[in-house]
């Protein structure tokens, strides 16, 4: 089974003969480099490319195209060779930039054909070089991780950074793109996609640096905390995990000079030796939203390495207890006489000792957890409460775009009650999918298909809700494709508040209406900022926030209309049209390959417990589990009510 990485994950490689594999979607060179146990180049023979293809151990593709192979025999490379990287960059006379082309995908996958690993590269936009994974030694072994670090300009500011001085670097890549450029002008089938322009996000060059291989502490990538995809955690593997969950500042303030507000002290703990009482907003920030959030995450880790101790604890007492037996009782007289059953019961009572101090510890942490806990569950603000938190009576529409949103609650087996929101950066830097087939999780499997179905739509409607309430009122707009109406139930508070910029979209006519509306808003926003001209919008065009939720994928949908949405997943978030899918892949077998791209640029959710989900520190499988209104509540309906006044009051 392949592990879909993210940025920053890794996976351990169990083959010393691997093969890579690219599918760019353009026409890209694909070269490989090698680095020493710092990532930096030194020395010659650092970079296989179409004009030196061969290195110990690699032979790069020698010429552009859109998908690439070849083989890395580790055994091969070089003892003083720790890091060999797969960069992907774009030749001169192409594409401008790699947020114009549709997203790359790289795998490693063994002799035999079968994938071991694969990584999508999202989230790039003025990147002509890219660093796309890297194969690293780890304490003798070899491990693949999806880097997805770009530089806009382009690959000699990728070998500066490095450690090549500048003239060295920029040699090497005019070698490198030089031959690529004599190999394009030879060959006339290398046309590439139209360019698509503009972008919200401003470019960097080059971006923060990729995390370090096994960093004594989490590092998120990008170089900021709280980013999307985080970096490997510390002596941790991610063989088989599940997608790693993304907690990011949004909106740091980097352009003010004044520091964060300090976090409130803690209560002095009552007596010696005790843990000071948790206070709410205990963590910098700039504000008491951002303290908030920057809790919730510590809160995450600190369970995360809690039960990560305990379980090796746990590990180690088995292992020895294993370890005295087999000692005890390799000796014929001790199994024949009484001394084999002392040895036993002296093996297994040092086991129960090391886990009840163990499980004393995890006690002690757990406790302190969930009183922090319930302090600060109360202290959230709408966009990050549960649907049953007080807060919600009395939220008003806010003047400004919340910081991040509550998809749901994760917990661990050891103490299931202990809940940690689930928060995701807002604006959405992905789309999401509420997967309602049956073969998601076992939960899933166990459940009525009708049930199950009016539960994934409950929930998105939910999510729905939760985004129009945390934003101002005219900063948001819901459009909603339910080709063959099945989801009408679900949507009836969206509808009955008159909240959604139009009615439902049924039938093949209404998709292909609301598919070219939303496209159309992304073309000419992207054209618009590219021009530095984004006040010059017609006047036809909602520069509000997009999200399209789309019911029962892809019923009703042509060939048209799917190329329509994967261009939305694609391209639609960095302009501000999001998208939420209702679906279960099983679904949409009909189309192959072709939707894989879609499927692995959404962040899958489910409406029932699962534990799909992995931390970035030691990547334990976290139960995810929605959060839902409690049964006969109203506060679905008042949400949306304020909303609808807050709109009618905005009007002009």
């Amino acid at each position: 089974m392949t592990a879909e990485l993210v940025r920053g994950q890794n996976h351990p490689v169990s083959q010393s003969r691997v093969e890579i594999r690219v599918s760019a979607g353009t026409p890209v060179l694909t070269l490989a480099s090698l680095a020493d146990e710092q990532g930096r180049f030194a020395g010659n023979g650092i970079l296989a490319h179409p004009g030196a293809r061969s290195l110990p151990g690699i032979e790069s593709p020698g010429e552009l195209a859109e998908r690439h192979t070849f083989t890395v025999d580790l055994d091969e490379v070089a003892a003083d060779v720790h890091r060999l990287g797969v960069l992907l960059v774009l030749p001169p006379g192409g594409p401008v930039r790699f947020g114009a082309v549709p997203a790359s995908y790289v795998a490693v996958a063994d002799p035999g054909g079968a994938e071991l690993a694969g990584y999508t590269l999202t989230g790039l936009d003025a990147e002509t070089a890219v660093v796309a994974l890297e194969l690293y030694r780890r304490q003798g072994t070899w491990k693949v991780r999806a880097v997805g670090q770009g530089y806009a300009d382009g690959l000699g500011a990728l070998l500066a950074d490095g450690g090549l001085p500048a003239p060295a670097a920029a040699k090497l890549a005019a070698a490198a793109l030089g031959t690529t450029s004599r190999t394009a002008g030879a060959d006339a089938t290398l046309a590439t996609m139209p360019t698509l322009v503009g972008d919200l996000r401003a470019p960097q060059t080059p971006q923060a640096p990729a995390p370090a291989p096994e960093p004594p502490d989490p590092v998120p990538v990008s170089g900021h905390p709280y980013t999307g995809t985080p970096g490997p955690a510390p002596g941790g593997d991610s063989a088989g995990s599940p997608p790693t969950i993304s907690y990011a500042h949004p909106r740091r303030r980097r352009t003010s000079t004044e520091p964060p507000e300090p976090a409130p002290r803690a209560a002095a703990p009552q007596e010696p030796g005790q843990h000071p009482r948790p206070v709410a907003g205990d963590a910098s920030g700039w504000s008491m939203e951002e303290r908030l959030y920057n809790q919730v995450w510590g809160m995450f880790e600190d369970l995360a390495r809690t039960v990560a101790a305990y379980r090796s604890a746990v590990e180690f007492a088995d292992s020895r207890m294993d370890r005295e037996l087999d000692e005890a009782l390799s000796d014929p007289r001790h199994r024949l006489g009484g001394s084999g059953n002392a040895a036993r019961d002296t093996a297994r009572a040092r086991r129960e000792e090391l886990v009840a101090q163990a499980q004393a510890v995890l006690d002690r942490d757990l406790a302190q957890l969930i009183a922090e806990s319930e302090v600060v569950e109360p202290a959230l603000p709408a966009a990050y409460a549960r649907w049953d938190n007080p807060v919600w009576h009395g939220h008003r529409t806010p003047e400004e775009n919340p910081l991040a949103l509550r998809l749901g609650d994760l917990h661990l087996p050891e103490r299931p009650d202990l809940r940690i929101p689930m928060l995701s950066r807002v604006p959405l830097e992905r789309g999401l999918w509420i997967d309602n087939g049956r073969t998601g999780s076992e939960a899933a499997m166990t459940m009525d298909t009708d049930r199950l179905r009016r539960a994934a739509m409950d929930m998105a409607v939910a999510l729905a809700v939760r985004l129009l309430a945390a934003h101002p009122a005219d900063r948001f707009s819901v459009h909603v494709i339910d080709a063959a109406g099945a989801g009408s139930a679900s949507l009836a508070p969206l509808v009955r508040a008159g909240v959604l910029a139009g009615p439902p979209a049924a039938g093949a006519t209404g998709v292909t209406q609301t598919l070219a509306r939303l496209t159309r808003r992304v073309d000419l926003v992207q054209m618009a900022l590219r021009a530095g001209a984004p006040e010059d919008l017609p006047p036809d065009v909602d520069t509000a926030d997009q999200l399209l939720i789309v019911h029962d994928f892809p019923h009703g949908f042509d060939d048209r209309a799917v190329t329509q949405v994967r261009y939305l997943a694609d391209e639609g978030a960095a302009v501000g049209v999001h998208l939420l899918m209702v679906a279960d892949r099983d679904e949409a077998s009909a189309y192959g390959p072709l939707l894989d791209p879609l499927w692995r640029s959404l962040m899958r959710l489910s409406p029932v417990p699962d534990n799909h989900l992995a931390d970035p520190w030691v990547h334990h499988a976290w139960t995810f589990e929605p959060d839902l209104p409690p049964q006969g509540s109203r506060v679905l309906d008042q949400a949306l009510d304020r909303v609808a006044e807050a709109r009618r009051t905005t009007r002009p």
